[in-house]
């Protein structure tokens, strides 16, 4: 799917990953240029492409290579230790289910061609919730405070006929102000509902029905 590259060169993708994203979670046409989305960020660039590209099972290495920085930043809340071999402990038979599920999908978000994060999504096997959960976002340190998040998860939400399910650590400050500026923001209900599997969670559905 990638092409092999050296220190600090960029991704070069194919068209075919694009177009199974947009079929998984039925992206529309903000998505230009082969599945570049273009937007105006906050940096001094006046203009950054920005794309999501879905994984496939060759890629599960990269995917979990990039998790340890999640895993790392979200231990405090999560309250994870590293195992006997320095890293994070990732469930593999939860991992694979990102290219076995056809609710499911990991996916590269590349800036200008760089690696810059991921985002996970999953069919909520939640009782009573009929909906696709966007489960983890995670940008590199360079790349935040640009809009980049912003662009990517209100885009997302905003994409399909699906419902989406939003969770995060009450207790997590940063992803608290994070989730609240997207879902503000963004033209479709939402709603905070109380989910009893994991307490600490926050939860939030946004609908597809329009607001009017």
């Amino acid at each position: 799917m990638f092409q092999e590259f050296g220190q600090g060169n960029r991704y070069l993708q194919s068209v075919q990953p694009i177009e199974r994203i947009r079929q998984a979670i039925g992206l529309t046409g903000t998505f230009v240029n082969n599945g570049a989305l273009r937007f105006s960020t906050e940096s001094p660039m006046p203009e950054t492409t920005v794309e999501l590209i879905q994984t496939g099972p060759e890629d599960a290495e990269l995917i979990r290579n990039l998790y340890q920085y999640y895993a790392y930043e979200s231990s405090d809340w999560e309250q994870e230790d590293v195992e006997a071999d320095g890293r994070f402990y990732i469930h593999d038979e939860h991992l694979a289910r990102y290219w076995q599920d056809p609710q499911w999908s990991a996916n590269l978000l590349l800036v200008d061609g760089y690696i810059a994060g991921f985002l996970l999504i999953e069919g909520s096997e939640l009782p009573c919730i009929d909906a696709l959960e966007l489960a983890d976002l995670f940008i590199l340190k360079r790349y935040r405070r640009k809009g980049i998040g912003r662009a990517i998860a209100s885009q997302v939400l905003c994409s399909g006929a699906a419902n989406w399910l939003v969770r995060f650590y009450d207790q997590d400050e940063v992803s608290q102000a994070f989730w609240r500026t997207v879902l503000d923001n963004l033209p479709r209900p939402v709603q905070m509902i109380e989910l009893e599997d994991e307490p600490q969670l926050v939860s939030y559905l946004i609908t597809r029905a329009s607001l009017h």
